[in-house]
């Protein structure tokens, strides 16, 4: 019912900077566009996105469906929300949420940007798995590519040794907050306060991203192998 609306994949945007057009999940939707309409920002300045009318978008022949994108700092991420069938967001249903983009642009992720992993609690893994380029399209007042300014951050940071068996280094950054390891599946691991020792020796072998969120909401990532 609603639950199954909230799998919408296709962003596309027809104003740039204030709108997001979405396009995708098409086993639970018709094949048609979701405007985002940028209302306004957070209290961390980051923009909030909802579909219009905020009540009565037509859904793939299933009634009605609301939809909101919008930043989670606690969880430090984009999320891809729909409502609870009352066109509000009092306790909206999670669809898909970012787990590895740019978190210090004021923009979410493009679709082919970071990873948007399905929420297939919600949707019974209905649509495809995460976004991607070619099961949806998202376009419009999204980002595609980290900062600059990140990029050059990013090229101080170190985190060695890389494979690693026990314990990863981190050096060239003083302002960390938080560490978070995701798996190849783009599944959080492991989320913890940030230091410059992190013991990983209990991971099962494998290709994991850890990611380092800064006091000023940054994030860097970096690619590592778990021997």
């Amino acid at each position: 019912m609603k639950i199954l609306y909230l799998l919408i994949i296709a962003f596309g945007s027809s104003v740039a900077a204030q709108t997001i057009t979405f396009n995708g999940c098409h086993n639970l939707f018709d094949n048609q566009n979701f405007i985002f309409n940028k209302t306004g920002v957070d209290s961390y300045n980051k923009g909030i996105y909802i579909t219009t009318p905020v009540d009565g978008q037509p859904c793939g022949g299933l009634g009605t469906c609301e939809f909101k994108i919008q930043w989670n700092n606690t969880l430090t991420r984009w999320e891809f929300l729909a409502d609870e069938g009352n066109g509000t967001f009092a306790s909206p249903l999670l669809i898909y949420y970012n787990s590895t983009g740019n978190t210090g642009s004021q923009r979410p992720p493009s679709n082919t940007f970071g990873t948007w992993v399905e929420n297939t609690a919600v949707t019974s893994g209905q649509c495809g798995g995460n976004l991607t380029g070619s099961n949806s399209t998202m376009t419009g007042d999204v980002h595609s590519s980290s900062l600059a300014t990140s990029e050059v951050t990013k090229s101080k940071i170190q985190v060695f040794p890389n494979p690693v068996s026990d314990v990863i280094h981190i050096s060239g950054i003083n302002n960390g907050q938080k560490v978070q390891i995701y798996n190849a599946d783009g599944q959080l691991v492991r989320s913890e306060k940030f230091d410059q020792k992190i013991n990983v020796s209990l991971l099962s072998t494998g290709v994991y991203v850890l990611k380092i969120i800064t006091e000023n909401f940054e994030s860097y990532e970096f690619k590592f192998v778990k021997k």
